[in-house]
């Protein structure tokens, strides 16, 4: 066993090992979902300017109270997509749930595209939502399951890196599809391409196999260690990996009802970190950066069509940044990424509204206003909606994990939502003092992070609940001055 072990060390320092060459296909297959979900998010900022034409003139004749019904329709039904599918993939599994996603996402795709009028754009896009919401609560909870502990962070930051990706393709695609279509309709062209990354997710899991931990929590420990046998390199990892799910799982095969969840403290302590976790990602204000960039550098004085060519440039920085934190978060621990991150995103609202206060008018506004949105962007992808991800999919206890996780991302949604309503009604009212409320919140959310946030960094998904079971518990609460797991504790 030691020179199996030995050659699997050497194997991995040389190049994967076929099983994790098997783990690296199955994480690309099953980020087509967070492909998905970027594409759809981004592609509607292309989409509406055709929308709003009227129905003569190939669009829907959206109003502003309508173009908002279409906008939000995706984060409702998102929020609604992530709480129910999280308690869908604890009873039904993670993979078959995911198959049952990407049917919804070629429906709504093809819906969206095809709607004939606004109340069936509003039901398609919130359909096509329910499927971003269940993917976004799915997809980093499978691949942490399916993961090595070695490789974990690296290989659920991808989610992160998909998300983004689509995001830019959406940017990009909506750009030179206006630009070389003289459809009126070229609308619909640009929405249909979503449901690709979907049926590459639908076709691609089939030959995927389910998660070994949901299959423990179903007592099916037999197909359990047949699929680590097939994801892990050498047969200590198997059993290591065998007795630690079952030594996890030996109370009961049973998964938590809603009484056992809420009843349990360190459970709900751990809820509420999470919830509070979807807080800070959304209220560092990535999405109304990436949402309305364009209308905050048009106050400065920019054109339009300068404005709009920024927004790839927010598109290019997040996979950028993303790139640089999937580099980082396997080398550092989460709760200092998280807090630089934090710091970094308050020095770029402190720095955007003084420039938007202090040198309105001035030659250099609209340069220095979009570097400070760009500064913003690359710390947020860099350091805090990876690692946002990556903590939804470890967190939980495995008997709870699709309840607890679909709660948490649920609430991301809403704080989502609250965002992207709020941020221009107070960019209208407050103007520039309206990155300075964001700054001051950002600092409540470092502030709840020096203090709640657990480390997880270098533990198996089974060390780290014990783990937290025994820190979050009263018990030790009672005896402890702090919360936190220190950095680096296994």
């Amino acid at each position: 066993m030691k020179e199996d072990d030995a050659q699997a060390v050497g194997s991995r320092m040389a190049k994967l090992t076929p099983e994790q060459k098997f783990v690296t296909n199955i994480v690309m297959v099953v980020t087509m979902g967070a492909l998905a979900f970027g594409y759809d998010t981004g592609v509607i900022s292309g989409a509406l300017p055709f929308m709003l034409r009227p129905p003569a003139q190939g669009g829907l004749g959206l109003t502003p109270f309508t173009e908002g019904l279409v906008t939000s329709a995706l984060i409702v039904g998102a929020t609604i997509g992530s709480l129910v599918c999280g308690h869908v993939a604890d009873r039904y599994g993670r993979r078959d749930s995911l198959i049952v996603l990407s049917v919804v996402f070629i429906i709504g795709a093809v819906g969206t595209a095809l709607s004939p009028s606004v109340a069936i754009m509003v039901a398609m896009r919130a359909i096509l939502g329910f499927a971003v919401g269940g993917a976004s609560a799915l997809v980093p909870m499978f691949i942490s399951e399916m993961a090595h502990s070695s490789r974990r962070e690296r290989l659920v930051s991808q989610n992160e890196m998909m998300i983004v990706t689509g995001q830019l393709i959406a940017y990009i695609l909506n750009a030179i599809l206006a630009k070389i279509s003289e459809s009126p309709t070229i609308w619909r062209t640009m929405l249909v391409i979503a449901a690709a990354p979907a049926v590459l997710l639908g076709v691609g899991l089939f030959f995927v196999p389910r998660s070994p931990r949901w299959l423990a929590s179903r007592g099916r420990m037999g197909e359990a260690e047949a699929v680590l046998q097939l994801i892990r390199s050498t047969p200590r990892q198997v059993r290591k990996e065998v007795s630690e799910i079952s030594a996890q799982e030996g109370e009961s095969s049973d998964q938590m009802g809603w009484r056992e969840v809420l009843g349990k403290t360190w459970i709900r302590r751990l809820l509420l970190i999470g919830i509070g976790l979807g807080f800070t990602a959304q209220f560092t204000g990535v999405n109304a950066f990436m949402y309305f960039t364009p209308i905050i550098l048009h106050q400065t004085g920019l054109g339009t069509e300068a404005a709009l060519v920024a927004t790839i440039g927010n598109g290019i920085v997040a996979v950028g940044a993303t790139l640089l934190g999937i580099w980082m978060i396997s080398r550092y621990p989460r709760r200092i990424m998280m807090t630089l991150g934090l710091c970094a995103v308050i020095v770029a609202h402190f720095g955007l509204g003084s420039t938007l206060l202090l040198l309105h008018g001035a030659t250099l506004e609209s340069a220095v206003a979009l570097g400070c949105i760009l500064f913003a962007l690359l710390f947020i992808q860099m350091m805090v909606s990876p690692l946002y991800w990556l903590l939804m999919s470890e967190l939980f206890p495995l008997r709870a994990r699709g309840v607890l996780t679909g709660l948490s991302v649920a609430a991301q949604w809403m704080f989502n939502a609250t965002v992207a309503f709020v941020f221009p009604i107070m960019l209208h009212w407050a103007g520039s003092w309206t990155f300075y409320v964001f700054a001051l919140i950002n600092l409540c959310s470092l502030l709840f992070v020096m203090k709640c946030l657990p480390e997880t960094k270098g533990m198996t998904l089974e060390e780290l609940e014990t783990h937290l079971e025994q820190e979050l518990s009263p018990a030790h609460s009672a005896h402890s001055e702090t919360r936190t797991i220190p950095a680096g504790s296994v």
